[in-house]
């Protein structure tokens, strides 16, 4: 065999080399971000079960007339706010994730206050649909936290793995942009004031 051709062979089999690892670190890539995509739409999920408990449990809580309406109004007014805000999975920004969080957050205060209010009903705690869609809830507000952690888990893998060479020089060729956590709300780690 000829020097040019061993020479030849060598080119061929580098360039064949790193097109595979290029095509598997992409490819890396892409499972990755659709794995994050995956958890994003779980964290929807949950929030969107929340969201369609909280009819029941207004429409339970409006049978006591005397049931301060401001505090219902409010309660559905910040569930029309929370499922107004749409974030599409490839947009998961770190504004955008935000702005989704603030709208929940909003709702989460509104549905509390609402608990808070129920305490002053005897007969309205007593009820049995109360307590079952009150289970519920919570059960639901367990769901969102497991999944936001799952979701922050594969954001942070995502992240990492687009920051680290080679990988970070491949994913901004095509467009893999870092992505955004859900986040502690603001003042969350004060702890809150009981007074009696």
């Amino acid at each position: 065999m000829k020097k040019s051709n061993i020479t030849l062979l060598i080119v061929l089999g580098l360039v064949f080399f790193f097109v595979v690892r290029l095509i598997s670190i992409y490819n890396n890539l892409v499972s990755l971000d659709e794995e994050t995509n995956g958890k994003w739409a779980q964290v929807e999920s949950a929030y969107q079960r929340r969201a369609d408990l909280i009819p029941n449990l207004v429409n339970t809580v409006k049978g006591y007339a005397d049931f301060e309406q401001e505090t219902l109004t409010a309660v559905i007014q910040a569930r029309s706010n929370a499922t107004g805000i749409n974030v599409n999975a490839e947009n998961l920004t770190p504004e955008s994730i935000a702005q989704f969080q603030a709208a929940q957050g909003q709702l989460s205060g509104a549905l509390s206050r609402l608990m808070v209010s129920v305490e002053r009903y005897p007969e309205l705690k007593a009820n049995q649909n109360f307590l079952a869609l009150q289970s519920q809830l919570e059960g639901t507000e367990n769901r969102i936290k497991i999944e936001r952690d799952r979701f922050n888990e594969s954001v942070k893998i995502f992240n990492a793995t687009i920051r680290k060479f080679p990988r970070n020089l491949i994913a901004s060729s095509f467009g893999f942009e870092k992505k955004g956590y859900f986040e502690a709300d603001s003042g969350a780690a004060q702890a809150p004031q009981v007074s009696f």
